[in-house]
This record gives structure tokens, sequence and C-alpha cells, in this order.
């Protein structure tokens, strides 16, 4: 379990988030809506932010974006707890992760803001529930596919997974659908961790259903926060979020 230097590197991308950010079951959440007031109710995407948190804004305009191609609300609560990664930090050479931040963002403090939010979600009449998660939610959609707590999971350069470990515990418990997101460039889910994943689901191994797209000359981060400004992170990103919704419309 690990995340590396491409965890807490972002381009910011161009776009005016259209969502909203309000309390939903006691957590801050963006909001974003599709611009038809009747679409289904029943049915909400849990979106999973990385490092840089639910007011990044390249986070708020893909969720905006899954709303607005899937007709279907998506929901980023602040599971981080207003404790996002930011810019700022990098300047002080003495700061580190894994020791200044990692143990204020265990599952012990990250994981009940996304239950009370499903929870409250549920009280409202939600029945069906998607979870996407990048980097560091990545984690946390998985856990919540493991669980069986959502009907479909998406997981895009993943951290602080264990590999195998982690899908041999998805194939034992669940029965959640689960695509993963991979690149050629990525030193936490890299290709030794691709393929053993492949080798516990693929092949029809997990019956609930599993893929694993790959975009080459793409770092991790591509799918999020990647610069867009090179093609190969354009195509990767594109694709990704093209393979993302085209996943979440076959099973949510």
């Amino acid at each position: 379990m690990s995340l590396c230097k491409d965890c807490v590197v972002a381009v910011t991308h161009d776009g005016t988030p259209t969502g909203k950010i309000q309390t939903v079951g006691g957590v801050e959440t963006y909001l974003a809506l599709p611009a038809n007031e009747d679409y289904p109710k029943d049915k909400a995407i849990i979106f999973c932010a990385d490092l840089f948190g639910i007011k990044f804004v390249n986070n708020q305009v893909q969720c905006d974006d899954f709303a607005r191609a899937l007709g279907i609300a998506v929901y980023a609560p602040d599971y981080l707890h207003d404790d996002a990664v930011t810019d700022a930090i990098f300047g002080d050479p003495s700061w580190d992760i894994a020791r200044d931040w990692l143990p204020r963002h265990t599952a012990a403090q990250t994981r009940p803001p996304l239950d009370a939010l499903i929870a409250s979600l549920k009280a409202q009449g939600v029945s069906k529930f998607g979870a996407t998660g990048y980097c560091f939610g990545g984690r946390y959609a998985l856990d919540l596919a493991q669980n069986n707590a959502v009907h479909v999971a998406i997981i895009s350069h993943p951290s602080l997974l264990k590999v195998p470990e982690d899908f041999v515990k998805l194939l034992e418990k669940s029965t959640v659908p689960l695509l993963v997101n991979s690149c050629e460039v990525d030193p936490v889910f890299g290709s030794e961790a691709q393929e053993a994943t492949d080798r516990v689901l693929g092949e029809g191994k997990y019956e609930p259903g599993y893929e694993r797209t790959y975009w080459p000359g793409c770092t991790h981060g591509f799918a999020v926060r990647g610069d867009m400004n090179d093609p190969l992170v354009k195509a990767g990103k594109e694709g990704a979020f093209k393979a993302s919704v085209d996943w979440f419309a076959k099973h949510l």
C-alpha cells in the first residue's frame, strides 16, 4: 500500500464547475445534477476524489461531466475533512505525505463520511449506487465494492491497494461489476499489479463483470489531472471517461 510522487502532481484543467457544495447527511458534498429535472431520483454516483479533494476544479468538472453524460446525480463527499492536498504545501521541502498527511486520513477517518452520505441518500429514496474513485479515492471506491455498498464501481489509477489481496477479496465477497482504468507509467499500480489483477478477475473469473482499460503514454493521475496538451494524455483521459460512462450506463 503506497502513494507516489505523481499522486500530488496536477495540471489544472479548463472548465467552470456548474454544481454546488452543500451538506448531505452531515457531510459537505459537491453535488452535480443533470440539466433535466426529470433525472432518475433512485440512482446516484458517489465520486471518491483524489488527494486534491472536492474543491479542486478538475474534480468538480469531472462530476459535472458525469452528471451531464449519464443523466444521474453525482455526489462527491468531502471525506478528507477539508484537509485536501494543495499546491501551497509543495514549497515546504520537509513535508512528507506519509508522515504528515496519511495518518489523518486512514479508513477510520475517511470511510464514515461515505457511509453517512449513502445512508442519507437511501433515506431520500436512492436505491442504486455507482462509485468511481481516482488515486486515493480508488482505495475507497474498491472498499465500497468489496462491501457491496454500491452496485457498480470504477477505479482509475488507484493507490493504497494490496495486490492481489484486494482483488481476491473482491472475487470472494462482492457482486459489484468493476472497471479499472490503468496506464503505462504508474509506480503504485504498474504493469505487475495490472497483470495480477487480470489474473484474479479476468477471463470470466469474476462473474459480476470485470474490464480493464490501458492507456499508453499516460502517467498516474491521467484520468483526472493530466496534461491535456499532451495528445496521448488527452486521449487517455477522454478514453477513460468514455469507458467509465459506458460502464455506468451498462450496470447502473
